[in-house]
């Protein structure tokens, strides 16, 4: 848990919840193709996103649950669930006109019957069902999302998304007074205009239509969520980039920093990558990222500043010899350079060790011990590295000092050893705030290359096991890779790389046991369609290295016979 002190900002309350509920209608597209949804502006004078179009929805009334007893229901669906699908079905009447319910006959009625019936929209619900002897057809509506608006909001709402087939014959009329402008559109269509500035949405709505438009009909996505919600329950969390607002849901990585850097939901943090000045974390921790974007490097490798004035520095990963980076890190500590550490001897990660220790020197900073594992026997020649402070395992490096009000302050990071992209990788935990620096074993939005003879795909996995004990012992929610955003749920993040992995071995399993006697490019070609052939070249690594793990547990399959690259082969 990270020590309340050295957070960035003081603490935020946000605005409670209040329960609310969305229908989203959807029906076959009148020229056959596809399908649309009913979408309808809220007004300009509403207290919350005014002027946006939205689908049906609105707060729970006393009501709701009167209605909900007039009501055929699916046997899972529970009296909360069935008050929801009531009160999602009255403001859908309120607003629109559109009432799903069926007569005594167990019809829909089209819009000319609900006329006939003297139904009044804006009238409580259940009284005019029990005289018409009606029943509310909540069997029909399905759970698709859960939106809890974000935390920056100064009106917040529980809101799960329903999901039903319009009725048909039923007109969608808007009230004219919450809601104006009925319009039935494809998912991709409103996401097009909405695009090109002629449809306002807010953040949900997008997300749910983006989720919507993988769907080719009404019935597919009905048929998904029988199955249950569709989208997971998000409350997203809000950043800068770019100098505009963006929003990012928990499995998007980006989430995981705005989560550490304002865990109240604050909107402050800034998201840009930039590499001309440092991007505070925390009070003790900074994030320089170096100018060496690339395929192999993503926005850059990140520079991580541990410690604080009253302390000095330890510098995590000094990146390339870029003189002006090197100059920049040198800058920002005040030369106060305790140890220089990095992960691994790749030459995005350490070749700035050196020049780094002279230009602390040079600014009378002292001679900070270069630190981390020496390179292994099958390393590249660019990436051989011997540090003057060895690391392994359960070795620690520690930051001490005297705070201006007399307290003692105490920064401690603890090495593991995690070879699988490298034989000499090493991860660290900042122990008294339970933060994993993860190197280039766990990247931010992309999954790393294991590249054999230096790396082993085996050597990756029992690392992940390592590291997800690590997380146990310390506690640790937060990952902090060389490349990328922070990722938070490390735990999760952890278990769904090992995962991934794994799944991915069983497709090259699978591509090697239909083309015994293929190649390793035609098992590349088999194994990893589902992903860009750009990227193919170097996926070939780490496909070979699933063959050096797969060689091993299968042995009657004669891998052993394909041969690993030459260390310098692999890519840079």
């Amino acid at each position: 848990m990270i020590r309340p002190d050295y957070y960035l900002h003081p603490p935020f309350t946000p605005a409670p919840t209040r329960p609310a509920v969305t229908l989203i209608l959807v029906r076959d597209a009148p020229q056959g193709q596809g399908f649309e949804v009913l979408l309808s502006r809220r007004s300009h004078q509403a207290r919350f996103v005014p002027g946006v179009y939205v689908f049906p929805g609105g707060g729970i009334d006393a009501g709701d649950a009167a209605a909900a007893a007039l009501a055929q229901l699916r046997p899972q669906q529970d009296a909360r669930q069935a008050e929801l699908a009531a009160a999602a079905v009255r403001e859908c009447l309120e607003e629109l006109g559109i009432l799903l319910a069926r007569d005594a006959q167990g019809r829909m009625p089209d819009s000319q019957a609900l006329t006939a019936a003297g139904i009044a929209r804006q009238q409580p619900l259940a009284p005019q069902l029990q005289r018409l002897g009606w029943r509310l057809a909540l069997d029909a509506i399905y759970p698709f999302a859960h939106w809890i608006t974000d935390r920056d909001y100064p009106m917040r709402f529980d809101v799960p998304f329903l999901l039903a087939r319009a009725p048909q014959g039923q007109q969608a009329v808007a009230d004219e007074v919450e809601q104006f402008d009925a319009t039935w559109i494809s998912p991709a269509l409103a996401l097009q205009r909405h695009e090109q500035g002629q449809l306002p949405l807010v953040y949900p709505t997008i997300r749910s239509l983006r989720r919507l438009a993988q769907f080719d009909s009404a019935e597919a996505v009905l048929a998904a969520c029988r199955q249950g919600p569709v989208m997971p329950v998000s409350c997203p969390r809000a950043g800068w980039l770019d100098g505009r607002e963006v929003r990012y849901m928990e499995h998007e990585p980006a989430f995981g920093e705005l989560h550490l850097v304002c865990p109240d939901g604050q909107l402050l943090h800034e998201l840009d990558w930039r590499h001309d000045q440092p991007r505070a974390l925390l009070r003790h921790v900074q994030r320089l990222t170096a100018p060496n974007a690339g395929l192999m490097t993503g926005p850059g490798t990140n520079t991580y500043l541990i410690g604080e004035p009253a302390t000095g520095y330890i510098v995590l990963d000094p990146g390339p010899d870029d003189a002006q980076h090197l100059q920049r890190i040198v800058q920002h500590t005040g030369a106060q350079v305790r140890h220089i550490v990095c992960s691994h001897s790749h030459p995005d990660h350490s070749p700035g060790a050196a020049p780094l220790q002279a230009l602390v020197q040079a600014a009378g900073g002292g001679r900070p011990a270069i630190c981390g594992m020496a390179s292994g026997p099958h390393a590249r020649r660019d990436s051989r590295f011997a540090p003057e402070q060895p690391l392994g395992t359960g070795d620690t490096l520690v930051l001490q000092g005297q705070l201006g009000d007399g307290r003692a302050v105490r920064h401690t990071l603890h090495a593991l050893h995690t070879p699988g992209h490298t034989a000499n990788h090493l991860c660290f935990v900042l122990e008294e705030d339970g933060l994993l620096f993860s190197g280039d074993h766990i990247l931010g939005g992309t999954t790393t290359v294991v590249l054999p003879p230096d790396g082993s795909m085996q050597a990756f996995l029992d690392s992940l096991d390592l590291l997800q004990q690590a997380c146990a012992r310390w506690g640790i929610e937060f990952i902090l890779p060389a490349h990328g955003h922070v990722l938070g749920q490390a735990p999760q993040v952890i278990a769904q790389l090992r995962a991934h992995r794994l799944q991915r071995e069983a497709k090259v399993l699978q591509a090697i046991e239909q083309a015994p006697q293929g190649t390793v490019d035609d098992w590349l070609a088999s194994a990893y369609a589902d992903a860009p052939r750009a990227l193919w070249p170097v996926a070939r690594y780490s496909l070979l290295a699933h063959v050096q793990r797969l060689a091993a547990l299968h042995p009657q399959l004669g891998l052993q016979r394909i041969p690993m690259p030459e260390p310098d082969a692999a890519p840079h």
